[in-house]
Parts: C-alpha cells; structure tokens; sequence
C-alpha cells in the first residue's frame, strides 16, 4: 500500500466519526477500495474487536434519530436497510409501535396545527402522514380527531 492512499481501516474509521454504521453498510461502501480478497473483513473485524462497530448502537442510533419524525414502518425500512440481526430490529420497530399515535399527532401538529375543513384537505393530511411511515389507523385517528387531548 502506498503511503498516498488511506487504508480500509482509516477509511472506516471516517466513515464512523460521522455517525454509526453496520458492518454491513461498511462492507458496501468500503467495497470498491478493498485491494486484496480478505482485507476488508480483516479490517472491519478489528474494528469489531475494538468496539467500533456495534449493531445496537446502530440500531439505537437510528431510533434516537428517526422516531421523532417517522413511523415505524419507515425506521423499520432504515434499521433493514443496514443489515441488522432481523430479531433486534423487530423488538424496536415492536417498542416504537406502542407509541406510534402520539408521535404521529405531533409530527401532524407541526406541519398542519388544524384539522382540515375538506375532504381534499384531509386526504392531504392522511398522504404526508402515511408517506413518513405511520400506520393506517394511527393517521386515521390524527386526521379524523379521534382520541385528541
């Protein structure tokens, strides 16, 4: 390797200064530079050892930062998108569904603030809602202002 180039190691560890990655987005991203067959997993191994690479802090990373604003289907299709342990990203999409109606009222409130007048209206608030992962009966009971405080 030529001192000009930055090893699969150093790149990795850039890649996760900036926020958490899986070792499955490192692979995909790390890929194309990988020189020899192997070197890539021996990196991302080490790393792995050192504790930089740990799937639950992705996946906590990605809850913290989408739950706010997105449904649990949409964090569901990010935390697979990684390529976490499916079983993990089950229990949090499970732990995000318990709060899945009060979290929609509030993305809701800060887009719209009233219910709207019409039916077009209306199916304008349902579309926003469904686009950012809220489930179906959660959106209805926002638009419809069932169950409001």
């Amino acid at each position: 390797m030529a001192f000009d180039q930055i090893s699969l190691k150093g790149r990795a560890l850039r890649l996760l200064s900036g926020r958490e990655h899986s070792r499955a987005e490192l692979e995909r991203k790390l890929r194309t530079h990988e020189t020899e067959t192997g070197e890539l997993a021996r990196a991302l191994d080490e790393l792995e050892a050192k504790g930089f690479i740990n799937e639950q802090r992705v996946l906590e990373s990605v809850v913290h930062r989408r739950a706010a604003k997105m449904g649990a289907a949409r964090v569901k299709q990010e935390l697979q998108a990684k390529g976490l342990d499916p079983a993990a990203v089950a229990d949090a999409v499970a732990a995000l569904k318990d709060t899945e109606l009060e979290r929609a009222r509030d993305v809701w409130r800060k887009k719209f603030g009233e219910p709207a007048t019409d039916a077009s209206g209306r199916a304008k608030h349902m579309r926003f809602l469904l686009a950012r992962g809220f489930g179906a009966e959660a959106v209805r009971r926002v638009v419809s202002g069932g169950d409001d405080d």
